[in-house]
């Protein structure tokens, strides 16, 4: 007997194949890029070993002298310190991704809902001035960290009215924070950075060794992780998840659906802004400094992980799991290329190629499913 619900003669197997693999590609990408990285650096040792030995036994030919053992302190610099999988490799690299994945879990929301935030990278730098200005000033950490997530919220609120009451499209209305925010963070710190007592939020939020050790990885990750469990239970069991789906895919049929379309943006955004605020503060964290001039281009980076992870520019798709593979291959990407040694601007021109690659997937996605 047919199901009447699906027409006859058409088959779901290929749409079930390509969401499967839409799910599992970033995974698999992610793991390719992990044991390339692995590969690169077993290849770079041996040749660096390959190099020291020849250099060695030409020295020791000129001298008149038979070449000896491999030093000691060789041997621990090629077994230990130049190997790429490592627990502290893993380890910093999760570090590393905390900011850039926590400012996607708002990215994501923003991106399904059909809009764009441009100005993550100068609000994570606005907040984590503004932490370290609290900070400076007496400010137990409890009270400095609050402030930066109010004011990163503060910046979305504003986002949003710009999109909602003035009509600005979501490009330039955060273009323009971007510059805002930026300016601001420099006007607050006097254009240098703000050196203030990190007290706990330096010695224990994101640190290589956890303590207590059974936490595995550092309090900040923990952090990012349950982060990315409340936005995903928001997006998936509640009404603000469920419109945001609709705005994104139809914002004049949510409007012919009773969906107060302007309403849900504020409270989109403004959560946004808390996320990009807390990134500020792992920002400042990580660095223990106040610097106005952090995170430039970051927004690339937020933006290249949602869009990696599924998440669809026109709007209307976008997950919270992928968008975490995507901040981990973007984290993967400058960790493994400093380790194997590639040169800075090969790095900037290898996360740029990676960005247009994320767009024109999500572009041949889109075709694909239409």
């Amino acid at each position: 007997m047919s199901d009447p619900a699906r027409p006859t003669g058409v088959s779901v197997g290929p749409t079930r194949v390509r969401q499967l693999l839409n799910a599992l590609g970033p995974l698999l990408a992610l793991v390719l890029i992990i044991l390339g990285f692995a590969a690169a650096s077993q290849i770079r040792n041996g040749l660096d070993e390959h190099r020291f030995l020849t250099e060695r036994a030409a020295h020791s030919e000129r001298s008149g002298r038979a070449a000896g053992p491999v030093p000691s302190a060789w041997q621990c610099i090629r077994e230990h310190d130049n190997r790429f999988l490592t627990v502290n490799t893993f380890r910093a690299t999760g570090n590393q991704t905390v900011s850039v994945g926590i400012a996607a879990m708002g990215m994501t929301m923003i991106v399904i809902s059909g809009g764009i935030d441009l100005s993550v990278g100068s609000v994570i730098a606005l907040t984590s001035v503004m932490t370290a200005w609290c900070l400076q000033r007496g400010s137990p950490p409890g009270p400095a960290v609050v402030a930066g997530l109010l004011l990163g919220g503060l910046c979305g609120l504003a986002n949003a009215t710009m999109i909602t009451r003035l009509k600005v499209v979501p490009f330039i209305a955060t273009l323009g924070m971007w510059g805002i925010a930026r300016g601001l963070a420099k006007g607050i710190a006097a254009e240098q950075k703000i050196d203030a007592p990190a007290h706990w939020l330096g010695t224990h939020i994101l640190v290589r060794q956890p303590n207590p050790p059974w936490l595995l990885v550092s309090p900040g990750v923990w952090t990012m992780l349950l982060l990315a469990a409340v936005v995903w239970a928001m997006l998936r069991y509640t009404s603000l998840g469920r419109h945001v789906f609709a705005i994104g895919s139809n914002e004049a049929t949510a409007r012919l659906c009773g969906i107060r379309v302007e309403r849900v943006k504020l409270q989109l955004y403004s959560i946004a802004g808390l996320c990009t605020g807390l990134a500020g503060v792992m920002q400042f964290c990580r660095l223990t400094v106040g610097d106005p001039t952090t995170a430039m281009g970051a927004e690339l980076d937020v933006i290249a992980a949602v869009v990696i992870g599924g998440g669809s520019l026109s709007g209307g798709e976008g997950s919270v799991f992928g968008s975490l593979i995507g901040a981990l291959i973007m984290a993967f990407l400058r960790v493994g290329c400093d380790h194997v040694g590639v040169p800075t601007w090969v790095q900037e021109m290898v996360i740029g190629a990676v960005i247009v690659l994320a767009v024109a997937v999500d572009y041949i996605r889109r075709k694909s499913t239409a």
